[in-house]
């Protein structure tokens, strides 16, 4: 087992890592729309905040020594699901032709009041 982190994603508010990597797998822990490097939130739109979340992912991905095509599974959460159709436009976005398995659920509520976090397993 092996803790993955880097500083091109935001650091983790809690007690745990970015990312573990385990027998062949990158598991990601949740990405909220902090900018690395900062307290700054993205908080223009829902689709400017999942654009941020999902380039934290890369970069939590790609030090784990994996990518966005090799995302097995992602777990969405989302605020409010009036917000699903935005997300899901940005979430396509990133991903292109490639569709993991995803889950999709509503929160009460998120880290620092955000609209969306994500996380994902990936190959490595």
């Amino acid at each position: 087992m092996e803790i993955v982190a880097t500083d091109q994603a935001p650091a983790a508010i809690g007690p745990y890592s970015q990312a573990i990597k385990a027998n062949g797998f990158l598991f990601c822990s949740g990405q909220i729309a902090l900018v690395p490097g900062s307290s700054d939130l993205v908080t223009d739109s829902v689709e400017a905040e999942t654009r941020q979340v999902l380039s934290n992912l890369k970069a939590v991905l790609e030090a784990g020594g994996s990518s966005m095509d090799q995302v097995v599974k992602a777990t969405v959460f989302l605020a409010s699901m009036d917000d699903f159709p935005r997300m899901n436009g940005a979430y396509q976005e990133a991903f292109g032709d490639h569709e993991p398995a995803r889950a999709c659920v509503a929160v009460r509520t998120l880290p620092k009041g955000v609209n969306v976090e994500i996380d994902a397993i990936a190959t490595c």
